[in-house]
């Protein structure tokens, strides 16, 4: 991790709610921003705000989200995605972050990434796909 990575860096992503975005179990006029894809975009934001402060070789994975998905955002509308790095600890990075369309906010919350070595991560995940090949599932 590069010494730039410390608390309080911002970072902003706008978002059309597109059709892949949205709930469907309420038919075509109540398709609005489904809660997993608020969650889904808002993790994409957080990584995309930590590229510029990683080392070459690093990436990193979310280990937590806490969120409340407070409004609606109908099919078509455009949301802003702001994230802010509130807290390092060793190779912990926690976010807190809002998602507000043009009206209202319709989400706020807390997400928590860490910092891990692209390599080793492949090397854990094939090992893994093994042990699970070996046990059958």
């Amino acid at each position: 991790m590069k010494p730039s990575l410390s608390a309080a860096p911002t970072f902003t992503k706008h978002v059309t709610v597109d059709e892949h975005r949205c709930i469907t179990f309420m038919g075509p006029a109540a398709r609005v921003y489904a809660t997993p894809s608020v969650v889904h975009d808002m993790e994409y934001a957080c990584h995309e705000a930590l590229l510029p402060h990683l080392d070459p070789g690093e990436n990193s994975v979310g280990t937590q989200v806490l969120i409340d998905h407070v409004g609606a955002t109908p099919l078509g509308a455009r949301v802003r995605i702001d994230v802010r790095i509130d807290g390092v600890q060793g190779r912990r990075v926690s976010f807190a972050f809002t998602v507000r369309d043009a009206v209202e906010e319709i989400a706020r919350g807390r997400h928590t990434r860490f910092v891990v070595d692209s390599a080793r991560t492949i090397d854990r995940l094939a090992a893994k796909r093994e042990a699970l090949r070996q046990a059958g599932a």
